[in-house]
């Protein structure tokens, strides 16, 4: 299996180095189960969403940004035949977060059919890396998203740079600046805040 073009990352110490971490792949999938139960938790008969709102809105602020700082271009630069379908996945996830900037107990119907589309699209890209990258590739880029997430914003900035490299300076910066803000109104932003956060 040759090796997957991947964006910048730390050198590998050695021939036959296994990286510590979970694979990127393995690492989507169980955020994208989680948002999807997240959701329906929200969208359910007893439930009041207005609880559950700020801790969506920064998880898909989290997921979204990482997605586009390391899992879209290590797709685009391993599968070009996809170019175009990680170009729509930026766009998607353009309107995504516009629709989470003014999100309401109304518009959580809107956000809840654009995730699953995020889902659907997404999962699909990822299954096709995981057939051209190695699992030390998909490790290595695993730790990457994880510490992109981690910086990311979480409140909805449709308007900042989707693409490396001026997203991986201006997401961080922007970040620092949303968690100062949830730390002063004591925002929750994490899915363990919640009362029954998701397992995924």
């Amino acid at each position: 299996m040759s090796a997957v073009p991947l964006p910048p990352l730390p050198p590998t110490p050695e021939e036959g180095f296994r990286p510590g971490g979970r694979s990127v792949a393995d690492i989507v999938d169980r955020e994208h189960r989680q948002l999807l139960e997240l959701l329906a938790q929200l969208n359910g008969p007893d439930t009041t969403p207005q609880a559950g709102l700020p801790v969506l809105t920064a998880a898909l602020s989290r997921h979204l940004s990482a997605e586009e700082q390391y899992l879209l271009p290590a797709v685009r630069a391993a599968l070009p035949g996809a170019a175009e379908r990680v170009d729509a996945e930026i766009a998607a996830d353009a309107a995504l977060l516009a629709t989470l900037k003014g999100m309401t107990d109304e518009t959580l119907t809107e956000v809840t059919a654009r995730v699953r589309e995020h889902v659907d699209g997404v999962g699909a890209l990822v299954s096709e890396l995981r057939e051209v990258a190695t699992q030390e590739e998909l490790i290595r880029l695993g730790n990457r998203l994880e510490i992109a997430q981690e910086a990311a914003p979480t409140r909805p900035h449709p308007g900042t740079p989707a693409t490396p490299p001026w997203n991986r300076i201006v997401e961080p910066a922007v970040g620092v600046v949303d968690k100062v803000l949830d730390a002063v109104t004591r925002r929750p932003t994490y899915l363990a805040d919640l009362p029954e956060p998701p397992r995924g």
